[in-house]
């Protein structure tokens, strides 16, 4: 279904003035006011009725089957609980003009809009006009010389303000560009957040949470005039202030048609993060790094870059993301599985990793770890048959890894699965002392989409979407298969890290806290954690969970908010510098005291 792409046609009155409409005694005779047509209730109780309605033509607005149509404003019943404009369809609204007072004559109808990706249905009441004439009390054609914008300063109920004139006065927190549709996703009282991350689906404080959003969700669609490029270069949590326009919905949301450009006051970028203790380590999905056939052809890559320069750009952000982390140990998603040899893009990105230590004076020591003694022989993949797979990273001179990686490759993670992959470690001391074995498990849990979903994988109407069921099942393997110690370590310091595809309270997460994980970012005290904004929603789909005797030796939590809130177009595809949106999500940095003593 397509969305709207607003054609603005503001009357120049309506935006430079206000005045009152005439009284009811003063208006033509058999004429009703817009607010007796649109009334109090989610549809007009005159549908199908017969009217006579008189106002301005302000904008031009088609519906969601594309029919043409003009809204219509007057000034207003006095009854603040029903809108004063009205959408005017039918074969009689093409010779409306903006700007024009007009007499409008038809039958009431509640007319579909468009309901957007995720929207709910939603319809406004529209007059199909019969008969439209030039306005001819003159009492009237005063009242209408302009009107007033209404004022808002909360989220207010847009229903009563359907098709009106409204200037938002409180300030909205951006949420989401979308520079296809020329939409914001804004919101009153601060950012929304996805009712998984904070309750658990299907609950009635998720769906309080839901409800809430949609209650402080606005979509705020324009034109290049009135949303220029800056807006949509924007970081979410940025603020938009002077908000002005015609209340109708966009996208199946409560929205506002822009009349003028928005005051923004962009959202400045964040510093690298500090964690505190002696040993770091991080997880982060590199939204499908892959390095064609590693000898500069292989271009387009399935996934990833679709030329031998993307990728490079891709790996220069990527690489500046974690060297700027600094961390010991680092767990990646979305590698491409394409072996362990001098070709693969692991290796590349060891090799670039290395590059950047020595352009600072660095150590060059950055190794990988593999489920075969290393060289791996030539064809060795994995883990797991999927395109892409997890990876572990490490600096030599700061950790050994003991032994192979460990994989598991049944049920939940069988053929076309992300694998998951532990590997053992210990920190290296002075005088080559070691630190206490700990076990880093990278996982890659499946996605939300619902492509194939049966049974109870498909979207339930909770909130987890598709596939919830399996990525459960996939916790509880997971958390089955660590209790057998599958790295020999022999030890109990733990952690599960990497992207679960699933919100903080859903219900694989919850399967791991039932079995004893614990949370790093609750452990750390951390406040309002999130890794991935969609649909202008934060939420958690990049997590960290400790063992218990892990989590003592926890000292700090952060995440690095250089993706989820960056606009798509300051990635390497479009030539955008820096680490800023070198993936869709947000890298994890967890800093414990683990050398050793």
């Amino acid at each position: 279904m397509t969305r709207f792409r607003p054609a603005l046609a503001f009357a120049p009155c309506l935006l430079l003035a206000a005045c009152a409409t005439a009284p009811r005694s003063e208006r033509a005779q058999g004429t009703l006011a817009i607010g007796a047509v649109q009334g109090h209730g989610a549809a007009s109780a005159l549908v199908g009725q017969t009217v006579t309605i008189e106002g301005r033509v302000t904008l031009a607005r088609a519906g969601a089957d594309a029919a043409p149509g003009w809204i219509v404003q007057d000034g207003g019943d006095g009854d603040p609980a029903s809108s004063d404009a009205i959408w005017v369809t039918g074969a009689a609204a093409a010779t409306l003009a903006p700007d024009q007072l007009v007499r409008v004559t038809g039958r009431v109808r509640e007319a579909a809009v468009d309901s957007g990706r995720r929207g709910p249905p939603r319809t406004v009441t529209a007059i199909d006009a019969e008969r439209i004439e030039p306005s001819t009390a003159r009492a009237q054609r005063k009242a209408l010389a302009s009107i007033a914008p209404v004022a808002i300063d909360a989220a207010p109920d847009w229903s009563r303000l359907e098709g009106m004139r409204v200037r938002i006065a409180a300030p909205l927190t951006l949420g989401e560009r979308d520079p296809k549709t020329h939409t914001l996703t804004a919101s009153f009282d601060g950012p929304l957040w996805q009712p998984g991350e904070r309750a658990a689906p299907g609950s009635d404080a998720a769906r309080a949470i839901a409800s809430d959003n949609e209650r402080r969700r606005v979509v705020l669609s324009g034109d290049a005039a009135t949303l220029s490029e800056a807006a949509f270069a924007a970081r979410s949590g940025s603020r938009l202030d002077a908000v002005d326009g015609i209340a109708w919905p966009v996208g199946g949301h409560a929205g506002v048609l822009l009349a003028t450009a928005p005051t923004l006051q962009p959202a400045p970028r964040p510093q690298p993060p500090q964690v505190a203790g002696d040993l770091r380590i991080s997880a982060f999905n590199l939204e499908n790094l892959f390095n064609g056939d590693g000898r500069g052809g292989g271009f387009p890559t399935p996934r990833g870059a679709r030329t031998q320069a993307e990728y490079h750009a891709q790996l220069a952000k990527l690489v500046e993301t974690i060297h700027t982390l600094n961390p010991d140990v680092a767990a990646l998603m979305e590698l491409e599985n394409d072996g362990y040899g001098p070709d693969s893009t692991l290796a590349d990105l060891v090799a670039a990793l290395d590059r950047a230590d020595a352009a600072d004076g660095g150590a060059q020591d950055w190794r990988f770890a593999a489920p075969c003694k290393q060289p791996c022989p030539a064809g060795i993949k994995g883990p797991g048959s999927n395109p892409i797979r997890v990876g572990l990273i490490y600096r030599g001179q700061r950790v050994a890894a003991r032994g192979v990686s460990a994989t598991l490759e049944q049920g939940s993670f069988g053929p076309l699965a992300r694998v998951p992959m532990a590997q053992a470690f210990t920190a290296i001391g002075a005088g080559k002392r070691a630190g206490p074995a700990f076990v880093v498990v990278a996982n890659h849990f499946k996605s939300k989409g619902c492509g194939n979903a049966e049974g109870l994988d498909k979207d339930q109407g909770d909130g987890a979407s598709c596939w919830n069921a399996e990525r459960t099942q996939a916790a509880q393997r997971l958390d089955a298969w660590l209790k057998t110690d599958p790295t020999g370590s022999r030890g109990d310091l733990t952690m599960i890290v990497g992207d679960l595809n699933a919100h903080a309270q859903e219900q694989p997460l919850r399967a791991l806290y039932a079995a004893g994980w614990l949370d790093a970012f609750a452990v750390a005290k951390v406040d309002a954690p999130y890794s991935y904004v969609y649909d202008g929603e934060l939420g958690r789909l990049d997590h960290a969970l400790l063992s218990p005797s892990l989590a003592t030796r926890l000292r700090g939590a952060a995440e690095w908010h250089t993706n989820a809130d960056e606009p798509e177009h300051a990635g390497y595809r479009d030539g955008g510098a820096g680490p800023w949106r070198s993936s869709d999500h947000d890298p994890v940095l967890l800093g414990f005291d683990l050398m050793p003593r």
